[in-house]
Order: structure tokens, then sequence, then C-alpha cells
């Protein structure tokens, strides 16, 4: 079963000297998977200063600038695992320096025939 896991945490919560280490440490993990033939794919998030939310009701298209919800905590990045279980997937998302700092959001993803594939 294939899970994303969604890492939130408050930007800045991370000092400068720490977020290269905590990058790092969280590059080290996902190696860690794709050694295991756990890893699908993973990405952090620029800063929300780069977000752009559109909707689009009504035949009526919005553009504005910023994340969909303003909340503390922030999307930061994802990680994408193929593994048997939501325990093994709780097991990986702790490891994350999210988790420490913030909140990771487990969530199995929905297998969809006819999606392409790159």
């Amino acid at each position: 079963m294939k899970y994303i896991l969604l890492m939130y945490h408050t930007e800045g919560v991370f000092t400068q000297e720490e977020l290269p280490k905590e990058m790092q440490y969280a590059i080290g993990l996902c190696e860690e998977l794709v050694a295991k033939g756990q890893f699908v794919g993973a990405s952090p998030l620029q800063t929300i200063s780069t977000a752009t939310s559109l909707t689009a009701k009504s035949g009526r298209t919005e553009v504005r600038d910023g994340p969909f919800t303003e909340t503390k905590e922030q999307l930061g990045g994802y990680v994408i695992v193929d593994v048997p279980n939501l325990d093994e997937a709780i097991a990986i998302a702790e490891k994350f320096p999210a988790a420490k700092r913030g909140t990771v959001e487990i969530r199995p993803l929905f297998p969809l025939a006819g999606i392409p594939v790159s």
C-alpha cells in the first residue's frame, strides 16, 4: 500500500544552522527507504510566500497568492512510501524531523486505474 507522509510545521521552526542538518538527515532516511524498496518519491516545498492558490467554481477561476488556508503549521514537504500497512508508515513517519517539531499526516493513496506513470 502506498502512503503519503505530509510534513507540516511552522515556518522557521528550524534555525538556519539546524535546517541543513535536518534536511541531510531526511535525505538519509529516504536513502534507507530506497535500500529497502519502500521509497516512491519525496520533495520539500518552497516557502509559503511562493504559494499560489486557485479555485474554479461555477465557471469562475480565482487565483490568489498564498496557501489555501491561514494556519500556524504549513505543508513543508512530502514523502511517498510503499509499505504493507499503516503501522510501518507510522514507524517511518516518526523518524522525520517534522514529527518532532510539527505534525506528519499519513494518508493512504487512492489507487486509480488510468493515471499515467512517468
